[in-house]
């Protein structure tokens, strides 16, 4: 298609709407002969003829058809594309976002909050596995890697981890669940708990904690899917041992309660990028903002109020 010559296509659009050879040579300031020349040559590329003619009258062939409606789609995303520069001012950023699939909606959000509905930003989200995602990141189809799980060290792949927040898991549940002053001993000795998979932060922590108590679990479910773990926290199943910010509408709502945060089990969050020469200018504001943000983003527990 890069041999194609796009002012013969422009030619033959126009041609083609207005549906009259000579008043389009006039309104182009061409003679009626050039601009049959320039469509001919059209033709010639494509291997098909576009017009013919019945009587007067310029009729589009099938081909012609075909090739009317790429032409409208290529001529109708040139006009957005100046509408769009002649709106904002200026070009539009484009930020390439990766984040791994189980991780927190609503942390996702919090890091992007600064840039979503800016008029000069688009924003691509993509969610995949921690390797599809790296592969992607080292490629540059994406500008950022959000995840709870830093690569290891590469001398080979430059990754940079920037850490973003910890946040210590807390054992959340339906209000039936928990009664006040229950300690979480008592808690996770009485109730069915749902709990990340084995390879997680949070489980490692939370797994050293029942040990170090002497609790013997009762497992209700393992979801390596925050949102999951949500859900089933709202079905009343069991007792999650998930990170707040995962679950903070529902706390706000009241439709769960936290019994209490767990020393030792946290969640952390990283931006991972890639060195690179040119960076996408928007990701020093968000990196930064987000390490800030990871400083106080720990909420005081309700008995600490």
């Amino acid at each position: 298609m890069a041999e194609l010559n796009y002012r013969h296509l422009h030619y033959f659009w126009a041609v083609a709407h207005d549906g009259n050879l000579t008043r389009t040579a006039e309104r182009l300031n061409l003679s009626q002969s050039a601009l049959s020349v320039q469509i001919r040559k059209l033709e010639e590329r494509l291997g098909h003829a576009l017009f013919e003619r019945r009587g007067r009258q310029l009729h589009l062939t099938e081909a012609g058809r075909i090739a009317l409606d790429h032409a409208d789609a290529i001529f109708a995303a040139g006009e957005e594309l100046v509408g769009t520069l002649r709106q904002t001012g200026e070009v539009r950023t484009a930020l390439r976002v990766g984040a791994l699939a189980t991780l927190s909606r609503n942390f996702q959000i919090d890091f992007l909050r600064p840039i979503l509905g800016r008029p000069d930003v688009e924003v691509v989200l993509r969610s995949g596995s921690t390797a599809e995602l790296l592969a992607a990141l080292e490629t540059l189809n994406i500008d950022v890697l959000l995840t709870n799980r830093a690569p290891a060290p590469d001398a080979v792949t430059p990754f940079v981890s920037h850490r973003l927040a910890e946040q210590r898991a807390s054992l959340v549940g339906v209000p039936a669940r928990i009664a006040d002053g229950t300690t979480i001993a008592e808690l996770i000795s009485a109730q069915p708990v749902i709990l990340p998979t084995a390879d997680s932060g949070v489980r490692i922590g939370f797994d050293a904690l029942a040990a170090r108590l002497g609790v013997r679990l009762q497992i209700a479910a393992e979801a390596d899917d925050m949102a999951m773990m949500r859900l089933l926290a709202r079905e009343g199943i069991g007792l999650a041992v998930i990170p707040r910010i995962v679950v903070k509408d529902e706390l706000e709502s009241g439709v769960l309660v936290e019994a209490e945060r767990m020393p030792g089990v946290s969640e952390t969050f990283y931006a991972v990028t890639i060195e690179r020469r040119f960076p996408n200018p928007l990701l020093r504001e968000l990196i930064g903002r987000g390490q800030i943000l990871g400083q106080t983003h720990e909420a005081p527990h309700p008995a600490a109020e």
